[in-house]
């Protein structure tokens, strides 16, 4: 068995306990064909009758599926949706969970991404991410520092933290594959994030894209990448800017790529995400949602340690 049957092996039978019987989805967009194939006759081998769904690339992350999908989401046991654009901050995504049905969300997966990031010690990621989403889930402000500029207040009274810790057995439940991170919806946010990595845009290769936040939204941003971002999110009006998330990675296999899914659960990082945030806990709904990364950050929650400029402190 190669590495990526095994990691398609865990995503099916240990992180979702497919069962005999169940309906599974697997939702692609083309260019993950080959990748939702692999998943779909996982999942058939352990006795589930599994359908592949094809739709045409989403313009955005948070962008809605075409309604056939969502129709077919809200109807089944278990979903898997390795797409090149997210699926996790839709309202499709968010009515199948709402209804029971379990799943995942893989948006940019590789081969190679999924290979190495789900062949790791699970049960550790496990306590770290569960860890960190009772300390966001207790806590009524967050502070975040890196070397590069970054100085980010967050409120976080009344909101719920959660952990992607790759357990998606118990009905409704829901993540992000591969996983590895503790998050939450801020109610608010006042600062600067410097970041290296940014959705749908990648490793910043010239200027820091340097963001400034004021009242919970995106306010201006510099840098070429920075700029684009705040382009993206403003297309879709002052609810594109929305402070949507803060979330601490977990993963010690993750690397930094300008891959975000796999940046964000980079173990000694934040990202923080802008758009929608009514599927996670929040009150924003949008057809857009954007993360950003911060390496070697420093953390504290409540007055809490989380991160020491990159170590994981917990």
């Amino acid at each position: 068995m190669t590495p990526l049957d095994r990691a398609v092996r865990t995503v099916v039978r240990d992180s979702l306990a497919v069962r005999e019987g169940e309906d599974v989805l697997v939702v692609v967009d083309e260019p993950l064909r080959d990748l939702g194939e692999r998943l779909r006759r996982a999942a058939q081998s352990a006795g589930a009758d599994a359908v592949l769904a094809v739709m045409a690339a989403r313009a955005n992350h948070g962008t809605e599926p075409p309604r056939p999908i969502a129709e077919a989401l809200a109807g089944c046991d278990v979903f898997i949706a390795p797409t090149t654009r997210s699926l996790s901050h839709t309202q499709a995504r968010k009515r199948a969970t709402d209804g029971g049905a379990r799943g995942a969300t893989l948006p940019g997966v590789t081969g190679d991404m999924l290979a190495r990031l789900m062949d790791l010690d699970l049960d550790a990621l496990r306590e770290r991410s569960r860890a960190v989403a009772a300390l966001l889930d207790e806590a009524d402000d967050a502070h975040v520092t890196c070397p590069r500029g970054t100085d980010l207040r967050l409120d976080l009274a009344g909101r719920r933290g959660i952990a992607d810790d790759g357990d998606l057995a118990a009905p409704g439940a829901f993540g992000n594959l591969p996983c590895g991170e503790g998050f939450i919806a801020p109610a608010g946010g006042e600062g600067v994030v410097v970041a290296r990595t940014l959705a749908s845009l990648g490793l910043v290769s010239g200027p820091p894209a340097r963001l400034t936040l004021e009242d919970g939204r995106l306010a201006a941003a510099t840098g070429p990448e920075g700029e684009r971002l705040l382009e993206m999110l403003r297309a879709h009006g002052a609810a594109g800017t929305n402070l949507a998330e803060l979330g601490v990675g977990t993963n010690e296999r993750a690397q930094l790529t300008g891959n975000i899914l796999e940046d964000e659960k980079l173990l000694g990082s934040i990202h923080v995400a802008f758009g929608a945030s009514a599927g996670i806990g929040g009150t924003v709904a949008v057809p857009i949602h954007l993360d950003v990364v911060v390496p070697d950050a420093t953390l504290t929650v409540g007055g809490t340690t989380v991160l020491d400029e990159g170590r994981f402190a917990l």
